[in-house]
């Protein structure tokens, strides 16, 4: 007896020959899903031979472990450096004003001066330069937090207190920076 399409026999042939071909496709269409996600794959880990994703996961965090220590590592050298170099710059004059102004009234032209020079504490020097017609003479005082250890002129304790407050330049009365 002759087996023919329509009988059980030949509907479950074409049923099984369909389930064929659509296994087939959707092995077909695995296959190039999976060539795709092996070419990204090898754009993500690079082509040094044949890796899987986790022996890269474990390679990329060793090198961010690395990359860390090395980010601390030169936050504390650059920490170490300024801290020096704020240790050093404590000592250097960071408060500065000029006073000009005219001595002996003689309508010079504010040839006299005083400028005082201080650091962070407030101290360092007041120098004033005392003009006349035939001399000029130049003096020096040391100041500690804000005073002078000798008693000041107006003239420099003006310069001392516009150092303080700012460092500005009274000049001719008329503030302007130094």
């Amino acid at each position: 007896m002759a087996a023919s399409i329509t009988d059980t026999q030949g509907i479950v042939a074409i049923a099984a020959a369909a389930l064929a071909v659509l296994a087939l496709l959707g092995c077909v269409s695995l296959a190039l899903a999976m060539r795709r996600m092996r070419r990204a794959q090898r754009v993500v880990m690079g082509e040094e031979g044949q890796r899987d994703l986790v022996a890269h996961a474990a390679r990329m965090e060793e090198a961010f472990a690395d990359l860390r220590e090395y980010v601390d590592d030169t936050g504390r050298r650059l920490e170490e450096r300024l801290a020096g170099v704020e240790s050093t710059l404590r000592g250097t004059f960071s408060h500065r004003a000029l006073v000009r102004y005219d001595a002996y009234n003689e309508l010079s032209g504010h040839q006299s001066m005083s400028i005082a020079l201080l650091d962070h504490e407030q101290s360092g020097i007041v120098l004033s330069c005392i003009h006349h017609r035939e001399q000029a003479r130049v003096y020096g005082k040391q100041v500690r937090s804000g005073r002078g250890e000798l008693e000041l002129s107006p003239e420099e304790a003006e310069a001392v207190r516009l150092a303080v407050s700012g460092g500005w330049n009274a000049g001719d009365g008329a503030g302007e920076p130094a």
